[in-house]
């Protein structure tokens, strides 16, 4: 009796969530439009509404990170800790991972916790208001999501033993933070022995720090999230380097209140919903009827219709696991290979990264934003992104040995035209609108999202084929949108991590010093980019591509500038890389999930995926020592 009332209020709670970050997300979509139509017919704009509109992509932020912890979708490397328990047929190494990567997680979350509630005191006064909310309430979101987070690891029963000790650990290491708490709440300052212990920290994190950043590298090799392991390794540089650990919190809530990134989620939300209906079938319909009556038709097919969700969703991987089975039969079915199939798909999975409106070339331009601008990397990309998706398909079509193919017809183009229409109009309104300058990038978000949401939920009714009942369309729609919100927690809970480790980077003039370094040891910027390509591809492999934006681009950016380089084009090659790891043996991301999606021994899909690997690695080459592909258009 006593587990069915608890799992009973878990599931309310869980719903509650789901209802607070769907609401939160239909303002954020429908405030932007509102703001541009109500200033439009005032002639005076809104005082401060850009200011709401961050702050509550914020707590939304906040909110879908909770979500993202309670499904399980964080973004980790727990795919390598799996491959090597199933190689060695021993399920106790597996259990060992789990507890510690467990223990590691509740110690790194406890300091994290602290360290933003500490700063709750300090960063806004109650009298900082903005539409009459105090901002210190808004900010407070933040320590609460990750109280939610670590009260669900300690209600599990499952390895509460490493659940203790990860907790015992982690007080250790919070007690600065948590002598900040005691002094704001109850005055007290006359904490010797929480100092002692504090100071103790301090120097165990000078004395081994090395070691220590080694432990938290394998622990994120052993599938502790991302984002847990970009915490814990700020918590340590910051401890190294004084212990004003609450500089973390702060840069998190300063990154995830920028006007560029409020339209990350946004997109990325657009792109699922898109993936979860009949656009996916439409658009094959439609380049199938233009271009399957030829050899290699349906490859170009195939590779567009992939392109062009990633473009949305920024994650090729979900892409992949959405439309992978469709593009399979779409290609098999006309005489494709399978395996060819599946290995093209796989190859095509982050071309999207390169074209408007993708949210990781919003999120460098972001990042960046004193050295290059989001609008010139959009245009800079465009060509070398074009190059990439070519030669793709080029090797697809070599690939295509069917001789049997439908003739031309210019009825199946009408009728797939007519049934797809309203999916083709919506990248056409996205150009129009944002590189017409009539709507800012959020603004184009908000449009994007809510006509996707009315094209999707009350025009097709994918979500809810009931007819005569509309609610089933509204409810099947809000279980989609529910179920976008862990993608984008996701991304944005790594991009607020890792804002920390990037400050201190920067704040420990390690771009000085690297562009000294190259400086004195590197006297030919063809050499210098050959070197930034091996490293860029090797950090592709082993670091997602939000934590490689916020960690490493600002470290090439000054290096780069000192070899007068253009800035479009060091983000256009950074980019080309990012998406070349993604495919890169041993640990490419896509790697891993087309394994899972196509049910493929992971070396028959890096077997598959080789000649696409070494084909658009050469195209990289080529836009990196020919700059004029990403500036010709400037």
């Amino acid at each position: 009796m006593e587990k069915n009332a608890s799992a009973k209020f878990r599931s309310i709670y869980c719903k509650i969530e789901d209802w607070i970050a769907v609401i939160i997300v239909a303002f954020m979509a429908l405030f932007p439009l509102i703001v541009k139509l109500v200033a439009a017919i005032s002639k005076s704009p809104i005082i401060n509404n850009e200011n709401v509109m961050v702050n509550i992509v914020f707590m939304f932020s906040c909110v879908a990170g909770a979500i993202t912890y309670r499904e399980n979708r964080h973004i980790s490397l727990a795919s390598l800790s799996e491959l090597i328990a199933k190689k060695t047929g021993k399920p106790m190494i597996d259990t060992v991972i789990s507890w510690i990567r467990n223990g590691a997680v509740v110690a790194i979350l406890i300091a994290i916790f602290f360290s933003s509630f500490s700063e709750f005191f300090q960063i806004f006064t109650m009298s900082q208001k903005i539409w009459g909310i105090p901002l210190r309430l808004v900010y407070g979101i933040m320590p609460l999501a990750f109280f939610v987070i670590l009260f669900r690891i300690c209600a599990s029963k499952q390895n509460w033993i490493s659940t203790l000790i990860g907790a015992v650990i982690g007080l250790y290491i919070a007690t600065g933070p948590i002598s900040g708490v005691l002094y704001y709440i109850f005055k007290l300052d006359n904490l010797t022995w929480m100092y002692t212990l504090s100071d103790s920290w301090l120097w165990f994190a000078t004395k081994a720090f090395i070691p220590l950043l080694i432990l938290l590298i394998i622990l994120a090799i052993m599938g502790v999230p991302l984002f847990v392991s970009l915490f814990g390794i700020a918590y340590l540089c910051f401890s190294y380097g004084g212990g004003y650990v609450e500089v973390i919190p702060q840069e998190m809530y300063s990154v995830l209140t920028d006007s560029s990134i409020a339209a990350i989620p946004l997109f990325t939300i657009v792109g699922y919903m898109l993936s979860q209906g009949s656009a996916g079938r439409r658009l094959v319909d439609v380049f199938n009827a233009f271009f399957g009556w030829f050899r290699g038709g349906t490859v170009i097919a195939a590779v567009l219709v992939v392109t062009f969700f990633t473009m949305f969703t920024g994650a090729s991987g979900v892409t992949i696991l959405a439309l992978g089975s469709l593009l399979t039969i779409l290609l098999s079915g006309t005489g494709y290979n399978k395996d060819k199939a599946e290995s093209l798909i796989t190859a095509s999975g982050a071309l999207g990264l390169l074209f408007p409106p993708s949210v990781a070339i919003i999120m460098y331009g972001t990042v960046n934003y004193f050295s290059v601008d989001v609008f010139e990397i959009f245009k800079g990309a465009i060509i070398p992104g074009l190059l990439l998706a070519i030669s793709t398909i080029a090797y697809g079509i070599f690939n295509d040995k069917n001789t049997s193919r439908p003739k031309f017809s210019w009825k199946a183009i009408g009728v797939s035209l007519k049934n797809g229409v309203w999916e083709l109009l919506l990248p056409i309104a996205i150009i129009v609108f944002y590189f017409g300058g009539i709507l800012t990038i959020m603004q184009t978000a908000a449009f994007s999202l809510i006509y996707t949401y009315v094209l999707e939920t009350f025009i097709r009714r994918d979500f809810g084929k009931d007819e005569k009942k509309c609610m089933a369309s509204f409810k099947g729609s809000f279980r989609i949108l529910a179920e976008s919100i862990p993608i984008t927690g996701g991304v944005l809970m790594i991009l607020g991590a890792a804002r920390g480790l990037s400050y201190f980077l920067i704040d420990a003039n390690v771009p000085y010093i690297l562009s000294e370094f190259c400086q004195s040891h590197i006297h030919s910027k063809y050499v210098f980019l050959l070197l930034l390509n091996l490293v860029l591809i090797l950090v592709g492999c082993i670091m997602d591509i939000y934590s490689a934006i916020m960690i490493v681009s600002p470290l090439i950016i000054p290096i780069a500038a000192s070899f007068g380089l253009s800035q479009v084009h060091i983000a256009v090659v950074f980019l080309m890389n990012m998406q070349l790891g993604f495919l890169t043996p041993p640990v490419g991301m896509d790697l891993f999930i087309s394994t899972y999606a196509f049910d493929k021994p992971l070396m028959k899909v890096v077997k598959g995926i080789l000649p696409f690997l070494a084909i658009q690695a050469i195209v990289l080459l080529l836009i990196t020592y020919i700059p004029w592909f990403t500036t010709v258009l400037l």
